[in-house]
């Protein structure tokens, strides 16, 4: 009997080890699965005075291969990965607003201001005219179709962060539910392997979305860790994840991820405390890349459309009157703040930003902060760049910085608190509500606003190469023209006419002439060239003295022209090279988070591996076990057997007796 109680204790124990084999067979392609081992050990033997004879084995444990740091580490590789690679993806799809080719912003713009060549041949050309006005309405369209595609994404990149919520909500559930069933089952004494593969596939799931840490609790559960102290799982219960505007700008379009306490207090969780995850990488792309596209966006549109506006209404359109704007733009933004008693719909009560000069304008967005002792700081969100700024008691702020002038009441200065801040978006809207305002071609002013005539008794080589209006108030007065004369000293003075005298005024100080030099006389400039002799002299005077014999020039279309290498963007990025320098900005963008998703996924992938030589299932190291415990489980039937046998020869024996 008891050589027949060993062979029943071993063939239990092949037959055991022989089903955990075919289980880890069954499961070599399943995700979660971890490679388990059958732990078998020597029952106590009897001791029969001469030694003690052994009574077989038994199964001690169903043992699961799996290394808990590796599979945390793997964790939080993957959660990096995710959020790289989503981040990657929009930058990709963002990229293609900023794309070149003869669909591009940059082609629109360029055909817009080519158009003002054939203007500038034939001013009076009505289809000339027509064809710059078409190209402006096909640009302001294309800045438009270009910020709708951002909006656009700003939605799906909403709409993601919001499905993959609910699903972390949903996976945070069945978490606390298999860590019900797991405490149950380790009270049994053994681990329930599947229901803990279960669980760590779940969890990898939920690092998928958002980064967790996870503690292990004393009765087998796992408490996972949002934005690093906010419970997401705590036992059997669980916290709610959401996403909504953040509340320090309400109204201005960032997002946040909040975590919903027990108590329904919401803790805001921003994308640096959420770390990893599909829904960091969201957030990153949606309160930054997406910003940093839309702010180049609005600022071009805004630099291109009033240098043009500007142009337009300093000369005379074809009924000799002065231009007006060629653009409807915004100029001047509401900033967003929590600040007690803030009211963005109330001048009041709210600040503002206000384009003062295109040229000095950086694509970024704003924050006021204020310290709480009486002052404040601009931080310029785009390099962190900052300012320090007046604030009088009575009217606030009201400084310049950047080209933008920011103005916050004195009412709102005083309820701020420290800590507390506002929000400026500048360029956010910019793109998206530009429009022509120009549609009669009659109306373009192309015609300079300003008239020269140099001397036919001039004696030296004088020759006109151009004249300028920079600014209407200063420009001559109708029938009051400006002399400049010219001395042997290689030097020259004014003098301007008054036509209620009859008389020429005092001639202006003498001031050296320069061949190719632009001479500034108030409002407008006239570049000569040659060498005038003494005593020569030109004429500059109001284009509409001409009256009805009004005569046609194209000195603005040459001046619209010349706005193609104007420098406008940056203090020193010309108009026609302002979209490629925007391309170049979302281009290096794209290609950083390129190299950053490539890298995390490279170490995300060793990390895997690592965890899975651990706990993945080898079908050659199977087969071989399978093998070694058949042939184990046949010699434990062969013990069996002989047992049986020798009983019966035992039976046989006392029978014949």
């Amino acid at each position: 009997m008891s050589l027949m109680n060993v062979g029943v204790s071993a063939l239990i124990a092949n037959q055991q080890a022989l089903t955990t084999t075919g289980h880890n067979i069954a499961n070599v392609n399943s995700a979660a699965y971890s490679r388990q081992t059958i732990a078998t050990k020597a029952l106590v033997g009897q001791n029969m005075g001469t030694g003690y004879v052994g009574k077989g084995v038994q199964v001690a444990t169903i043992m699961r291969n799996y290394n808990e740091l590796l599979g945390k580490q793997s964790n939080a590789a993957n959660a990096a990965s995710a959020a790289d690679a989503i981040r990657y993806q929009s930058l990709v799809q963002m990229q293609d607003v900023y794309s070149g080719g003869d669909s591009s912003l940059g082609a629109a713009i360029n055909s817009m201001m080519n158009a003002f060549a054939d203007v500038e041949a034939a001013p009076a050309d009505g289809t000339a005219r027509n064809v710059v006005l078409t190209r402006m309405s096909e640009l302001t369209a294309r800045f438009r179709a270009a910020s709708a595609t951002l909006q656009e994404m700003d939605y799906a990149t909403n709409q993601q962060v919001t499905n993959n919520v609910t699903l972390v909500n949903n996976l945070a559930g069945q978490v606390a539910s298999l860590n019900t069933q797991i405490a149950r089952a380790l009270a049994s004494g053994h681990q329930p392997n599947d229901l803990l593969d279960a669980r760590d596939q779940i969890i990898r799931e939920i690092n998928q979305y958002v980064q967790t840490t996870q503690v292990d609790a004393d009765s087998g559960a796992i408490n996972l860790f949002v934005g690093g102290s906010q419970a997401l799982v705590l036992g059997s219960s669980t916290g709610q994840l959401s996403v909504a505007e953040t509340a320090e700008y309400p109204g201005s379009g960032k997002l946040s991820l909040y975590f919903s306490q027990p108590n329904g207090e919401r803790v805001e969780l921003t994308a640096n405390m959420v770390g990893g995850g599909e829904i960091a990488g969201l957030l990153k792309f949606n309160n930054d890349d997406l910003v940093t596209g839309r702010n180049l966006l609005g600022r071009m549109a805004l630099s291109i459309g009033t240098e043009l506006n500007h142009q337009n209404k300093l000369r005379l359109t074809l009924s000799a009157n002065f231009g007006t704007d060629l653009f409807k733009l915004t100029t001047s933004t509401t900033g967003w703040s929590n600040i007690a008693g803030y009211d963005a719909g109330n001048a009041a009560q709210s600040a503002q930003a206000a384009v003062t000069d295109t040229h000095a304008l950086v694509a970024s967005d704003y924050r006021i902060q204020f310290n709480g002792a009486g002052g404040a700081q601009l931080v310029r969100l785009s390099d962190g760049k900052l300012t320090d700024l007046n604030v009088d008691p009575a009217t606030g702020i009201d400084q310049t910085v950047d080209g933008l002038q920011f103005t916050v009441p004195g009412a709102v200065t005083n309820a701020a608190q420290k800590g507390q801040s506002i929000l400026f978006q500048p360029f956010s809207k910019a793109a998206d509500e530009i429009q022509p305002l120009v549609h009669n071609a009659a109306d373009l002013a192309v015609s300079n606003a300003v008239t020269a005539n140099i001397t036919s008794s001039n004696a030296g080589t004088l020759q006109l190469s151009s004249l300028r209006a920079t600014d209407l108030t200063g420009i001559p007065a109708q029938n009051a023209p400006v002399r400049i004369t010219f001395d042997g000293a290689g030097n020259y003075s004014y003098q301007t006419y008054d036509p209620a005298t009859s008389s020429w005024s005092a001639a202006s100080a003498a001031a050296p002439y320069t061949s190719g030099q632009a001479i500034q006389i108030n409002g407008w400039n006239i570049t000569l060239t040659g060498t005038p002799g003494n005593g020569d002299s030109v004429n500059v005077g109001n284009a509409k003295d001409l009256g009805d014999g009004y005569k046609l020039n194209a000195g603005n279309a040459s001046a619209f022209l010349a706005l193609r290498d104007a420098a406008i963007f940056d203090n020193g990025t010309s108009l026609s090279d302002g979209f490629s320098s925007a391309m170049a900005v979302i281009g290096t963008r794209t290609q950083s988070a390129k190299y950053a998703a490539e890298l995390s996924e490279t170490v995300a992938n060793n990390l895997n591996a690592d965890r899975t030589a651990v706990s993945g299932v080898n079908l050659d190291e199977e087969a071989a076990r399978l093998l070694q415990y058949q042939q184990a489980y046949q010699a434990s039937a062969k013990i069996i057997s002989t047992a049986q046998s020798l009983f019966d020869s035992v039976l046989s024996a006392v029978g014949g007796r």
